[in-house]
């Protein structure tokens, strides 16, 4: 997906000059923080009252949750050498367990083969087998969807019974309109025959596989903890993190070289529109925020691309329930039909410091849904009995009582990798790769589905190439070998 970006000229960032950050997320105060320690002059605007954007850590009543589960585990050197030196001291070990729950019966996750067939009985066993067979010897090609990428990696029946109803859940759209290269991002290097050996003693748990590691890092107070000190940091070296300032309008204009280029960047605030004059701009908003924003205006087949740009957005209904040891995972995936739930966090397994109160314990209901729909306009009253309720249908909680309950809704948590996705993203690129000042960086201003170690390491190489290196950005999370490989940093950085 490099290819609009090819011969893309990036502007120097010379002493003295500006830098806006659009986000106050793990990309933007990671790009923030790096150009604060060289000394740069930096302003990060962020639209809510919260760093750390889906990273951040919601409180309530003194209970600390995560938005979706966040595992700090990377082979990203940089990546991990910034964590550390941001947050060193407050992390823990956690133990990783996550199954899934299918018709009143767990299922080990990343799936083990024996514990799946068991589990399904020896009648679905054989099929499944004979499923996977066939598939490993009758490959579908191309392999241009997500229903095809998992079939030839798994067979049909089992993509049927564990990845076919949960994907459709969380994205809204049938597997067959999603693109295989997001299964790609986001299970590489996992397939049937891989999961059967893991499940051996001949084979020892892989942990080159992000998706088969055992146990992960995770900052104490949960992953907002990070996004907090590395804002404290920025400020602490002079700079600033404005919050509800949500930026509204990118103006840009013809430079010297008959190109464009940004020129400030305008913002809402409590008080008024402000404005801020910027030699560069690093923005993590979305890619179609972006776009309606430019000012003046993009050519009409650009503004057409970017409104192809389709996102799912997502809430967590946060339980507090009388009672511990509810059940030993961090989370487990909802595959029974019936209920909306897609997947529930146990905070209590991520971290004791983020449930403040002695037997009790709070769990995170995630529904994936689209902004508008019934259940984003659900009042929060009603969200708490509907996830109190199917808390009860699953039988995960016994005679545990829910005493209490709120609700967060994160829009555009996802960028949706659907069929038309790839033409309108490229589209938009042609016309904002060329702006040589503006970098855009992290899951929602690159419209890809990164993790934050990820968005993390677009923010760095953006920030690098400001300063003299030359690294493809878009090939983040699409050609890691290239990443382990390589040397990241310029030497002058």
């Amino acid at each position: 997906m490099s290819e609009p970006s090819a011969t893309r000229t990036i502007s120097p960032l010379k002493p003295q000059q500006h830098t806006v950050v659009i986000g106050a997320g793990p990309a933007g105060l990671t790009a923030a923080y790096l150009l604060s320690k060289r000394g740069h002059r930096v302003t990060v605007l962020e639209g809510t009252s919260m760093v750390g954007g889906i990273s951040q850590t919601a409180q309530y009543k003194g209970y600390r949750f995560d938005i979706g589960g966040h595992r700090f585990f990377t082979k990203i050197e940089p990546v991990q050498a910034l964590w550390e030196e941001l947050l060193a001291g407050e992390f823990i070990s956690v133990p990783r367990m996550s199954r899934i729950h299918y018709n009143g019966k767990y299922f080990d996750y990343p799936l083990k083969a024996f514990n799946a067939l068991r589990g399904l009985g020896p009648f679905t066993a054989l099929r499944i087998m004979w499923s996977y067979l066939h598939a490993h010897s009758n490959p579908i090609l191309p392999e241009e969807n997500f229903e095809q990428w998992v079939t030839n990696r798994f067979g049909q029946r089992l993509y049927e019974i564990f990845f076919k109803t949960y994907t459709e859940k969380v994205w809204g759209i049938p597997c067959h309109e999603i693109r295989a290269e997001w299964a790609a991002q986001r299970i590489q290097g996992l397939s049937l025959a891989r999961a059967i050996l893991q499940a051996t003693a001949l084979n020892r748990r892989s942990t080159k596989i992000k998706s088969l590691i055992d146990e992960f890092r995770y900052p104490r107070l949960g992953p907002g903890q990070m996004w907090e000190a590395a804002r404290d940091r920025v400020r602490a070296l002079g700079n600033q993190v404005l919050m509800e300032h949500w930026a509204t309008a990118i103006e840009h204009e013809a430079d010297s070289a008959n190109g464009r280029r940004v020129v400030a960047v305008r913002a809402n605030t409590a008080d008024g529109e402000r404005r801020f004059a910027a030699d560069h701009v690093i923005s993590t908003m979305p890619i179609r925020s972006l776009v309606r924003a430019m000012a003046p205006g993009v050519p009409d087949p650009v503004r057409a691309a970017a409104e192809g740009l389709r996102y799912r957005d997502f809430l967590v209904v946060a339980l507090i329930l009388d009672g511990e040891d509810i059940f030993p995972d961090n989370w487990i995936y909802i595959h029974t039909p019936g209920v909306k739930v897609g997947r529930i966090q146990n905070f209590n397994n991520w971290s004791k410091a983020m449930v403040p109160e002695p037997g009790r314990t709070c769990l995170g209901m995630e529904y994936f849904c689209f902004k508008g729909d019934g259940l984003w306009t659900s009042s929060d009253a009603d969200l708490v009995a509907l996830a109190t309720r199917e808390l009860s249908e699953l039988g995960l909680t016994g005679k545990r009582k829910v005493v209490d309950g709120t609700v967060i809704r994160m829009p555009k948590a996802y960028p949706i990798y659907d069929g038309p996705y790839r033409g309108h993203l490229d589209g938009v690129r042609a016309f904002l790769d060329p702006i040589s000042n503006l970098h855009t960086v992290g899951r929602n201003g690159m419209h890809k589905y990164n993790n934050q170690d990820h968005s993390m390491l677009t923010a760095m190489m953006a920030v690098w190439n400001m300063l003299g290196a030359n690294h493809d950005i878009w090939s983040v999370n699409t050609d890691y070998e290239y990443h382990e490989e390589q040397r990241l940093e310029p030497e002058n950085a």
